[in-house]
C-alpha cells in the first residue's frame, strides 16, 4: 500500500465534492498519525478500517460491540512442569479467519512500525534469543523474574493507549483495541476494579457499552507486539532501576533477566532490586510469579533462554545436544524407527515428533550452525512412514 499523502487526499476529496470541513478534519486526523510515523496508514473510522483490511464492516462492528459469542477457537496446552507436582496449562485463542485477517493487517501495517523499549527482546525485528543471552555473557551474578499470565494481564485500556500513542483518534483507537482483545471468561479475577468499565464513560455509542474490559488473547497475531508496547513504561522503570545498580536488563516476553559482572554484588542488593521491580509490576497491572524468581551467584550454572552464558559467546548446553543426537540415533535404528520412537517418547503422532525435532534443529541453527547442519543431514536420512 502506498504512503498516504494529504494533498492527494484533498485533491480527490474536492473532485468528489466532499464537504470542505469534513475534508479538513480528515486531513488533520491523518496528519496526526503521520506525525508519529510517516509510513503509518491513517484510519478515519471503523468502516475505513474494514475497507483497508478488506473485511466486512458488519463483522467488525459485531466484534467491537462484543456481539459475537466467541470469535476465537480456545484450547489449552500443557506447560512444562513447575517441579511442584501441579499440572499447569496455557490457554491459546485462535481468531476466527476474518478476525485473524484484520488482526494480521493491523500487525503488519500498524504495529510493525512501532518501537518497543530496547530492553524488550522478543517479537521485534532483529531480536533473537542469541542477542538476549549475549547481553549476559561472563556475568558474575544473575537473577531472573517472571510475570504471571503476561498476555492476559494486558487490558483493553492499555491496548487503547498503544493506538492513541500512535496518533490514532480516540474512537478508532478504542475500536482497534476491541478488535485486538478478547472478553474472556467472567472469573473472580476479572471482576476486580481494573477490569470494570466505569459507568457513564463507555456509553457514547450505546452498542459499544459493556461492563467489562477485554485482555490480549495468546494466539492472536497482534498480541505479542501489543504486549511489548503496552509495557514500555514498565521496561523504562526497570531499566532505570537496573542503571542505578549497574545491572544489565533484558526482557523476553514474560522472562526478565538481570545480571552484573561485579563479583562483589550481593543478595541484599538483589532483594532491594527485586522489591522495586515487583512494585513496578504491580503499578503496571502485572503480577510477579514469585515461585520463578531465581538468584544465581558466582560459580552457579547460568542459562538464559536455554543457552549457557559462562563464556564470551552463548552456546548450547550439552544436555540439549545429547537429547537431539539421541532422537536422531533412534529414528535411524532399523529396530526402532519413527513409529516406535514416537510411542516411546509419548508424542501424539509421528508428524508431531518430526516437527519437534525440526524445531530443535532450527533453534540450534541460531546458535551453532555447524552442529545444526550435521543434525539436519542426519534427519534427511530418516525413513519416515508415508
Amino acid at each position: 500500500m502506498n504512503t498516504w499523502r494529504p494533498h492527494t487526499y484533498r485533491h480527490i476529496g474536492e473532485e468528489r465534492g466532499v464537504d470542505a470541513t469534513v475534508l479538513a478534519n480528515a486531513i488533520a486526523t491523518g496528519r496526526a498519525t503521520l506525525s508519529v510515523d510517516r509510513n503509518l496508514p491513517p484510519v478515519f473510522s471503523l468502516r475505513h478500517l474494514a475497507h483497508l483490511a478488506d473485511v466486512d464492516y458488519g463483522f467488525l462492528r459485531a466484534i467491537v460491540s462484543r456481539n459475537l459469542s466467541e470469535p476465537y477457537k480456545v484450547f489449552r496446552i500443557r506447560k512444562r512442569s513447575s517441579g511442584h507436582g501441579k499440572q499447569r496449562f496455557r490457554t491459546i485463542c485462535v481468531p476466527d479467519p476474518d478476525l485473524m485477517h484484520v488482526q494480521r493487517w493491523i500487525n503488519a501495517r500498524v504495529l510493525s512500525r512501532a518501537k518497543p523499549n530496547p530492553a524488550s527482546m522478543a517479537y521485534a525485528k532483529g531480536s533473537t534469543i542469541y542477542r538476549v543471552a549475549e547481553a549476559h555473557c561472563r556475568c558474575k551474578w544473575m537473577f531472573k523474574l517472571d510475570i504471571v499470565n503476561f498476555f492476559e494481564s494486558v487490558s483493553e485500556i492499555a491496548v487503547y493507549r498503544v493506538f492513541r500513542g500512535l496518533g490514532y483518534q480516540p474512537l478508532v483507537s478504542f475500536e482497534m483495541a476491541r478488535i485486538c482483545t478478547r472478553l474472556g471468561t467472567d472469573t473472580m479475577s476479572r471482576r476486580r476494579r481494573r477490569w470494570n468499565c466505569v459507568s457513564g464513560r463507555c456509553n457514547v455509542i450505546c452498542a459499544y457499552a459493556f461492563d467489562r474490559m477485554g485482555h490480549l488473547p495468546q494466539g492472536a497475531p497482534t498480541s505479542p507486539m501489543l504486549a511489548n508496547l503496552a509495557v514500555r513504561d514498565f521496561d523504562m522503570k526497570v531499566s532505570q532501576i537496573a542503571d542505578r545498580f549497574g545491572l544489565v536488563y533484558t526482557r523476553y516476553a514474560d522472562d526478565l533477566t538481570l545480571s552484573t559482572d561485579d563479583s562483589t554484588f550481593d543478595r541484599a542488593r538483589i532483594a532491594t532490586v527485586v522489591g522495586e521491580i515487583y512494585s513496578a509490576m504491580v503499578s503496571t497491572g502485572l503480577s510477579p510469579n514469585t515461585s520463578k524468581t531465581h538468584v544465581l551467584p558466582p560459580g552457579a550454572r547460568k542459562v538464559v533462554l536455554g543457552l549457557l552464558v559462562d563464556r564470551d559467546k552463548p552456546y548450547l548446553p550439552r544436555a540439549f545436544k545429547a537429547n537431539l543426537r539421541q532422537h536422531l540415533y533412534y529414528l535411524r535404528r532399523p529396530d526402532v524407527g519413527p513409529a516406535a520412537h514416537t510411542v516411546r517418547r509419548k508424542f501424539v503422532s509421528v508428524v508431531g515428533l518430526r516437527h519437534h525435532i525440526e524445531g530443535l534443529i532450527a533453534f540450534a541453527q541460531q546458535i551453532e550452525p555447524s552442529f545444526a547442519a550435521k543434525c539436519k543431514d542426519e534427519l534427511s536420512k530418516v525413513d519416515w512412514p508415508l
